[in-house]
């Protein structure tokens, strides 16, 4: 099957990480026909917006770059923002912090271009990390969610949280059109996605990836005040999957 006949955009959700924009960009892979970078800046102070700007003109006509400035909050808000900017026909999501590499992207883009699944998720819980790339009570939350997740869908899904996902545009869209079934309240976009593919049936694929150390800043995520809202959203997708 020809897989390089697709377009792809890459959602890239940046708070705080200008020391990590212009390597996002020099290190992305070109996948299919064409590849765009959109960037998606939520409230920084330290100047990761007018990074980004400068980086978008430095290579201007070498990388097609987009980028805008979202006006809710956390990144599920950046996420689907970026996604109704993005004009290709396969979306992907790159956490700005590089702790999954660009490199691994195209993997990501033979799994979905060739038919092998309609909805991949990255899982960093297979290769050996590096020191200090995730905490021992993140480690253990993961786990815990995966495990639950895998419970509730009938499936297996070793990291739900990995930040790196992709899907079809058109599947996108009619994921959208579902997407209050489950509730508004994730706020990383993760639930919502795995949720959202698995009431459409799509063939869930999970791609290993290797979880580096953040090299730029630090992480975005409150482990208890994010953790506690992850909760109450497991707890209200098994009363719509498991006791209605």
């Amino acid at each position: 099957m020809d897989n390089t006949d697709k377009s792809v955009s890459v959602i890239i959700p940046a708070r705080n990480e200008k020391g990590n924009i212009e390597n996002a960009v020099r290190r992305m892979p070109q996948m299919g026909r064409h590849t765009e970078i959109i960037f998606i800046e939520g409230q920084s102070i330290d100047g990761t917006y007018e990074e980004i700007r400068a980086i978008a003109e430095k290579y201007k006509g070498l990388y097609d770059i987009g980028y805008a400035q979202q006006m809710g909050n956390g990144k599920g808000d950046a996420v689907r923002l970026g996604f109704d900017m993005a004009k290709g026909d396969i979306l992907m999501i790159l956490d700005a912090d590089l702790t999954v590499p660009p490199e691994d992207l195209p993997k990501f883009y033979n799994a979905i271009a060739c038919g092998y699944g309609e909805f991949i998720n990255g899982t960093r819980l297979v290769y050996p990390m590096e020191d200090q790339a995730m905490r021992t009570l993140n480690m253990l939350g993961n786990k815990f969610f995966s495990f639950m997740f895998s419970w509730l869908l009938g499936q297996r899904l070793k990291d739900t949280l990995c930040g790196t996902k992709v899907i079809s545009r058109t599947n996108w869209y009619k994921l959208v059109e579902n997407r209050s079934y489950f509730g508004e309240f994730d706020p990383f976009g993760d639930f919502d996605l795995i949720f959202g593919a698995s009431k459409m049936n799509l063939k869930i694929v999970e791609i290993p990836v290797r979880y580096k150390a953040r090299e730029y800043g630090e992480t975005n995520i409150s482990r208890f005040k994010h953790g506690w809202l992850l909760l109450k959203m497991l707890f209200f997708a098994m009363d719509k999957i498991k006791f209605i």
